[in-house]
């Protein structure tokens, strides 16, 4: 199994949308590096769900559900979707400040190159967030 970070604004797709929707695919990746992480996810590979710009926080988690296919919004092949559901909703976000002060995520890809949209990371950096999910806020 492996591990990613997806991001969305929430004001063009929320988690409160996906848990709604109860399944998408993810499309609108315009980079390389991106295209490629979708293209290398596996069925059941898991998702940190990361609101950016408003909130700027992980929200919930996500479930690969289909692998890679041509993205349906453009005629262009390069580019490609998979389809995603919701696994669940973290007890309490956790905000892009929290991940930047604690040093286990020293490495983590969204603080290295946090424009990228699809993210991969270690397992230890998905339980990481998942334990600070579960931290009183």
């Amino acid at each position: 199994m492996n591990f990613w970070l997806i991001k969305s604004e929430p004001f063009k797709y929320s988690w409160e949308q996906f848990t709604k929707d109860q399944q998408t695919f993810w499309d609108g990746v315009r980079n390389y590096q991106a295209r490629n992480n979708l293209m290398a996810m596996e069925l059941g590979d898991m998702c940190l769900f990361y609101h950016s710009n408003e909130g700027k926080e992980v929200v919930g988690v996500a479930e690969v559900i289909k692998t890679h296919y041509q993205d349906p919004t453009t005629d262009e092949t390069a580019w490609v979707v998979v389809d995603v559901k919701p696994a669940y909703q973290l007890k309490n976000p956790v905000t892009l400040q929290t991940m930047k002060s604690d040093p286990r995520l020293t490495n983590m890809g969204l603080l290295r190159q946090p424009r990228l949209s699809v993210i991969a990371l270690t397992k230890d950096e998905f339980d990481t967030v998942i334990l600070l999910s579960n931290e009183p806020t």
